[in-house]
């Protein structure tokens, strides 16, 4: 249907779009309907691909090649490449015979690497107005007919600007796609071609290959009646364009390989499971891919993040009157949640938690330890089940483990992780960052730690794996439970009697958490000692009530007539 095109602010001059597919043919339609160009022009190679793009509304200019536009094309001028992959290289050669440096030019290819290549052979150099882009959306539908002008809205559009590529271009094509809805972002040419065969291409090619081999199965048709939910949201993308997908595995061949070989291996794992009955591998890979997925969640959906920092803020109005009366159960105790998830962690065998407090803190620790190969259900309801793996079974994460704004996760994993194989590093938020750990790094150095800070002794804190710990006692400068805690733990690893002395009292968690994971720890006074080479054996905590949040319930009843809390 023909729409009016809105009157706002051109961002660009004209608009040229080569190839009218799905891509193409809804940034022409979004960037016409929104005013965001002069005039849109769409160039195919076939009339009647032309003719309907007139008809709907999605171009304003049909032309059938470059060449017919060329010369009237200058600074400001956008020319978007929107054909299949392994054409691209042909397009690159007329924008070489025909435009001049001050025409911007842009794609939306799935592959990247090929794009370059493709540009520095045409070129014999990175073209200045080239800025390779690749928009993350589409749909099973193809051809001008898909056209949405709303197809953007919400999702992510990925640059990969070259060291060569001119800011005013690059500015051009990120104001456009901003202006479609698009939320961009820019990332480097093989990184970004090996994160796409992993969460892109090789879903596709999943989805392909299952069909097809369920298509060629003898009862196909039963198959595909009783097909649940899932196998239809799963395998919709296997209808996707044939074409476009063979030149996607064509030219990202290699990355695509490598991620299809580490998903084969894992197959190959699976099936000798299952084959095996070892339920152990199984829930260990489906409990973690769960909670993977969960806690990705909200930056897989950029609607979803989009909306949360969107929310209104929300003002409560409180009025004086009635009483507060129930029975509740208050939040479990922060420093006794941190621990339950790091000596269950390193315990051998299943440990339950009860009263876990589902805070920021706590949570940031519960994911450090799922980032290094701990199976850990929950939390639900404040419910935690911890399969443990015993003082020498934690893995490498894959990165570095984010804390947030927790210093007491940085401080007791310094001590716990100086004892490992593997080397790690600890980042947190900008508040985290600022604080000094040199406190915990000084005695773990004296302990044969190797710990890396930036200047000031701040996060990140760079762990090496690998370095014998001897014990020591550690005479503390000022009284403090997570430094005390921090030395501890790393004398679990050690090979002899490690203790600290403390000036004043601080809090025995650790010391009482250990003990009832079995482990021998002697306190004498101010002095505090164990010996590294034992074991944690399993065992079920119920974290107590936090006092700091029970209070704000024992102040409410303490002030309002009638009040009774239990």
């Amino acid at each position: 249907m023909l729409q009016t095109p809105k009157t706002r602010q051109p961002v660009v001059n004209r608009l040229v779009v080569i190839g009218l597919g799905l891509i193409g043919s809804s940034l022409a339609l979004a960037a016409r309907n929104a005013g965001l160009a002069t005039e849109v022009v769409g160039i195919s190679r076939r009339s009647s691909t032309l003719d309907l793009a007139v008809e709907m509304g999605v171009i304003d200019r049909p032309e059938q090649g470059l060449a017919a536009i060329a010369s009237e094309l200058g600074a400001g001028d956008l020319v978007v490449i929107g054909v299949p992959t392994l054409t691209v290289p042909a397009i690159l050669k007329e924008c070489f015979e025909l435009l001049s440096n001050q025409v911007t030019i842009t794609d939306v290819a799935s592959v990247k690497g090929s794009v370059m290549v493709a540009a520095e052979e045409v070129y014999g150099h990175l073209p200045v107005q080239l800025v390779p882009g690749h928009p993350i959306a589409g749909s099973e539908k193809s051809g001008v007919t898909a056209a949405k002008a709303d197809l953007f809205k919400d999702h992510r559009v990925i640059l990969t600007p070259h060291a060569d590529s001119g800011d005013a271009h690059v500015q051009l094509v990120e104001k456009l796609w901003q202006k479609v809805g698009a939320v961009v972002s820019c990332m480097d040419i093989q990184e970004h071609d090996e994160v796409l065969a992993a969460t892109s291409h090789l879903p596709h090619f999943l989805a392909y290959s299952l069909v097809d081999t369920l298509a060629s199965m003898r009862d196909n048709r039963e198959i595909f009646r009783y097909a649940a939910g899932g196998f239809r949201d799963f395998t919709r993308i296997a209808a996707s364009d044939p074409i476009m997908w063979r030149d996607i595995a064509l030219a990202n061949r290699e990355a695509i390989l490598s991620v299809l070989d580490q998903i084969m291996s894992n197959f190959s794992e699976m099936r000798s499971a299952i084959d095996s009955g070892d339920e152990t591998y199984l829930m260990d890979v489906f409990t973690r891919a769960r909670d993977a997925r969960n806690h990705f969640g909200q930056s897989i959906d950029p609607k979803a993040l989009q909306k949360t920092m969107s929310e209104k803020i929300i003002n409560y109005k409180v009025t004086p009157g009635g009483a507060a009366q129930g029975d509740i159960r208050v939040p479990g105790d922060k420093s006794m949640s941190h621990r339950s998830i790091m000596l269950g962690s390193i315990a051998e065998g299943m440990t339950e938690v009860t009263g876990f407090l589902e805070g920021e803190d706590s949570l940031a620790t519960l994911q450090a330890f799922r980032d290094m190969g701990v199976i850990i259900e929950g939390p639900d309801q404040g419910r935690v089940v911890i399969h443990g793996v015993g003082l020498h079974g934690l893995k490498a994460p894959t990165k570095p483990l984010y804390l947030g704004n927790s210093g007491t996760s940085m401080r007791l994993l310094s001590g716990l992780l100086a004892g490992q194989t593997f080397d790690v590093e600890l980042t947190g938020d900008e508040s985290l960052s600022g604080r000094p750990m040199a406190r915990v790094a000084d005695p773990l150095a004296e302990m044969g730690a190797v710990i890396e800070t930036a200047p000031g002794g701040r996060p990140p804190m760079l762990i090496k794996g690998g370095n014998k710990l001897k014990p020591i006692d550690y005479v503390l400068p000022m009284a403090s439970a997570q430094v005390k805690s921090c030395v501890l733990l790393a004398g679990l690893y050690a090979e002899g009697e490690t203790s600290t002395i403390e000036p004043a009292p601080t809090r025995d968690h650790s010391e009482r958490m250990l003990r009832g994971f079995g482990y021998s720890v002697v306190s004498d006074g101010s002095k505090a000692s164990l010996s590294g080479g034992g074991s944690l054996t399993a065992t079920r905590i119920d974290v107590p009530a936090d006092i700091s949040s029970a209070a704000f319930f024992m102040v409410a009843a303490a002030i309002t007539p009638g009040s009774d809390i239990t």
